[in-house]
């Protein structure tokens, strides 16, 4: 069964634009030994809307956050207002579209709070999220996980099982999927995102992207 990585719908949907190329994991409390382990080494992304919430996101992406709930398909075809976003009260839908899949380019850890703000050009998240996900389990690194993502020709719907819900990062869909589809940054991009994402992880410089 094709397999899928869980990430919050606003987040997918900035994977499939280009506009974010990682992601920061440690690890939810249904993983089989309570903490990340990446296990597959090309995924479908799965929009979820566990958790999501508006004040977690930065304030340049909150208009994403209308386009996400587009990620599911609700029931009686009425998306929930993003308002409830706000607490994480939002509702589950019956379907969710899969629009990309994602191959891994590179699994970094990290420990030290300064790398994950001097990140923040990389991602969507508020900083004060982002280095809540490294201060949650002190015990335990967090992972940067940097994606090559492929968009694919149709998007496919597939329905919301009982088993996809809660804190997992990883889900087996019941159809089929097609490992098709296009990259969604160049490889000059992808290079060049890449080798200033390493650079700021071993400590070397600040980012030269704002």
């Amino acid at each position: 069964m094709p397999i899928a990585f869980k990430e919050w719908a606003v987040t997918v949907r900035a994977l499939a634009e280009g506009e974010q190329l990682l992601t920061l994991r440690k690890g939810g409390i249904r993983e089989e030994n309570k903490h990340f382990e990446l296990e597959h080494e090309r995924f479908f992304l799965y929009p979820t809307f566990d958790h999501q919430q508006n004040n977690l996101v930065r304030a340049s992406h909150h208009p994403e956050l209308d386009r996400a709930l587009e990620e599911g398909v609700w029931p009686d075809d009425e998306p929930p207002a993003r308002a409830l976003l706000q607490d994480g009260g939002i509702p589950q839908p019956d379907r969710v579209r899969i629009r990309a899949w994602a191959e891994v380019a590179e699994d970094i850890t990290i420990e030290d709070p300064r790398i994950v703000d001097a990140l923040s050009p990389f991602y969507i998240w508020t900083n004060d999220y982002a280095a809540k996900r490294l201060d949650w389990k002190p015990r335990h690194p967090l992972h940067l996980v940097l994606l090559r993502v492929h968009r694919i020709p149709r998007p496919v719907t597939v329905r919301v099982r009982e088993e996809y819900h809660g804190c997992r990062s990883w889900v087996e869909i019941d159809r089929d999927l097609p490992f098709e589809g296009t990259p969604v940054m160049s490889d000059e991009e992808f290079e060049f995102a890449t080798a200033e994402i390493r650079s700021i992880c071993q400590g070397d410089r600040e980012p030269a992207l704002v």
